[in-house]
């Protein structure tokens, strides 16, 4: 989800930039809301100069980062590895959806348009 590899993430936790408690036994425990909040404050890496190649569509696993919403419209960001995708949605299918920063959800993406899907619980 976070676009890096497992060592990255024990690095940053180790030095502080992801808060993670551990448990008794030592092992680390991640928090979805906790990754939302270190996305959100870390800046994007740069656009390839370079597209070798592209689909009709694309899907990026991710983590929903901000949710806003007003009577009728909701406006979703997630952050899928390096990238930010924003969705507007109707209200009623991000309630539907359960989306609030933290939860785990997939952007897909054809043409102009961006669906969020969530994984069964």
């Amino acid at each position: 989800m976070l676009g890096v590899s497992v060592d990255t993430v024990r690095r940053w936790a180790d030095s502080g930039r992801i808060r993670t408690p551990r448990k008794a036994g030592g092992q680390r425990l991640f928090d979805r809301t906790e990754l939302a909040r270190f996305l959100e404050e870390t800046a994007a890496s740069p656009e390839p100069d370079l597209i070798a190649g592209q689909s009709a569509r694309n899907r990026f696993p991710g983590i929903v980062t901000r949710v806003v919403r007003d009577k009728v419209v909701a406006q979703v960001e997630m952050r899928a590895g390096s990238n930010r995708v924003v969705s507007l949605m109707t209200r009623e299918a991000a309630d539907e959806l359960g989306l609030a920063p933290g939860t785990a959800a997939v952007a897909a993406v054809k043409a102009t348009s961006v669906v969020v899907e969530v994984p069964p619980p």
